[in-house]
């Protein structure tokens, strides 16, 4: 059987994960008929979607890997999986941000990659409830020789608050601190986001966190790679329909593409060609 030369590897993993996941579980010869690939592709496409922990391999196939609603993975972990895909949310997102505006980063390791690409945007306000986030601004606002600001360096307001495993700053602190504040654009990381559950984390005060930057931000841009996509923590804190901007890489299949576009404006999908983007403009302070 001739390869599918129409489908880059992630594509295809990534239709592979949206079959298993709608219908819960998969067998190697119906995804070789349905993506006209080899028995071999495909089995190789099952071992590298099981290490990325999202399936779980079966005899004869697939089913999808269901976490407890509560599980919260710490930094380090979610920091190894899907780095080429955060990557490039991060370079496409920072396109998106004005010089001399007020922005809002939440926590997370898509954001964690977006504050290192927010650093040649001059004069930006950056409030964050991300320790790592603010690190990176921190460590870059002095110039070579350590005396004085960087010309042009952001200024950052940490929130405060009780420290999560990945560790984001939640809680009445931090929530009073965002409450007092109005960002021109929000930069949202997400553990899950379904059409359904919306926005979702399985951190309660998390939640709570989340919904107060939604509240205090005139745009609100959400990044978060493909295989967050049928995903629901706990608690959700916002809506699809609330968002204004949803960044997400190459291997969103096609068919979610659509659903998306039904709920919200803009989808900003990194590495497809400029037309292919839709609705997505830099965030006007």
């Amino acid at each position: 059987m001739s390869e599918n030369q129409n489908l880059l590897a992630e594509q295809r993993r990534a239709l592979i994960l949206d079959e298993v996941r709608r219908r819960g579980g998969v067998r190697v010869n119906e995804l070789t008929r349905k993506l006209n690939v080899s028995d071999m592709t495909i089995r190789r496409d099952l071992d590298a979607l099981a290490r990325q922990g999202v399936i779980e391999k079966v005899h004869g196939g697939a089913v999808p890997v269901v976490e407890a609603s509560t599980h919260e993975p710490g930094f380090e972990a979610k920091s190894a999986l899907e780095l080429s895909a955060k990557e490039d949310i991060a370079r496409a997102a920072a396109a998106l941000a004005v010089p001399g505006s007020a922005i809002a980063l939440s926590g997370g390791t898509t954001t964690f990659a977006l504050a290192r690409h927010l650093l040649d945007v001059p004069d930006l306000t950056v409030v964050t409830n991300s320790v790592r986030v603010a690190d990176v601004f921190h460590d870059a606002q002095r110039p070579a020789g350590g005396r004085g600001a960087r010309p042009g360096a952001a200024t950052v307001v940490l929130t405060g608050g009780v420290r999560t495993p990945s560790d984001s700053l939640v809680g009445p602190v931090a929530d009073r601190a965002i409450d007092s504040l109005h960002f021109d654009v929000l930069f949202l990381g997400v553990h899950g986001i379904s059409a359904e559950a919306g926005l979702s984390t399985p951190n309660l005060a998390e939640a709570e966190t989340n919904r107060r930057f939604v509240r205090a931000a005139r745009r609100i841009v959400v990044v978060a790679d493909h295989t967050k996509w049928g995903t629901v923590g706990l608690s959700s804190f916002a809506t699809l329909e609330e968002v204004d901007t949803f960044v997400t890489d190459a291997g969103l299949a096609p068919q979610t593409r659509a659903e998306i576009g039904e709920h919200l404006p803009g989808l900003l999908v990194a590495g497809d060609a400029p037309d292919e983007a839709d609705g997505a403009s830099p965030a006007e302070g």
